[in-house]
């Protein structure tokens, strides 16, 4: 018994390695497989527990290089929207135009509908903040304070991002007034302020079918859209 032990002890057991070919040799638009594409492929001895590790590691460093996003963009999209409550004894200016009506925007500046979804939709596109935070109905500054003047400044956040309108679709939302009297003097008055050719701003009109208030003649919304194109 004991040669035998001896024997058996003496008696190296047989070992091989178990290796893995890493599989990545095709193209591919992923920052992560692309990175393992760019070297030779090579046999690994398997060990479960730094193969996690190194996995785990290495993840969060390509991962966060890959989302950085991009700083300059060719063309930039936004949209905006603004709705007031409509009460006797308001002007009712849409687009810097005073419209006849027997109600107006109750609002802290003149409460032009248009004008504050236009401005929210280029600040929009330029990722800033929107015209309540820009323009705060608290600051008493902007009491009863003409639209154009956050148009102006929107125009000029444009332009200095660099910037310049690829064109605009504005769409109105109201029971009363009939705007189609008014439409081309609210859109040459609109492509005066952003100082673009009127080929590229385009407004509409809707009822909202006398439902809910602006069905009702009880309020007025906008929307808006813009395409902003890099210089």
């Amino acid at each position: 018994m004991a040669m035998a032990s001896s024997l058996f002890i003496s008696t190296p057991i047989p070992t091989k390695s178990i290796s893995k070919q890493i599989p990545f040799s095709f193209p591919s638009s992923n920052p992560i497989i692309r990175s393992f594409t760019h070297k030779p492929s090579r046999n690994l001895v398997v060990s479960s527990s730094a193969a996690a590790t190194n996995a785990i590691e290495a993840e969060p460093q390509t991962s966060n290089s890959a989302t950085t996003p991009a700083k300059s963009l060719p063309f930039r999209v936004g949209h905006g929207f603004d709705l007031h409550r409509l009460e006797p004894g308001y002007p009712l200016i849409i687009g810097g135009i005073n419209i006849p009506h027997d109600r107006g925007c109750e609002a802290h500046s003149d409460g032009d509908v248009l004008l504050h979804c236009v401005v929210d939709a280029i600040l929009g596109a330029l990722g800033l903040p929107d015209i309540g935070q820009i323009f705060p109905d608290t600051d008493p500054k902007w009491k009863g304070a003409p639209s154009s003047v956050f148009m102006e400044e929107a125009v000029r956040l444009m332009h200095e991002a660099g910037y310049e309108l690829g064109n605009l679709d504005a769409t109105l939302i109201l029971q009363r007034p009939k705007v189609s009297p008014h439409k081309e003097a609210i859109r040459a008055n609109l492509c005066k302020l952003l100082g673009a050719d009127p080929s590229v701003v385009n407004l509409k009109a809707k009822t909202h079918e006398k439902v809910d208030s602006l069905g009702e003649n009880r309020s007025i919304a906008a929307h808006t859209v813009v395409l902003l194109m890099k210089k």
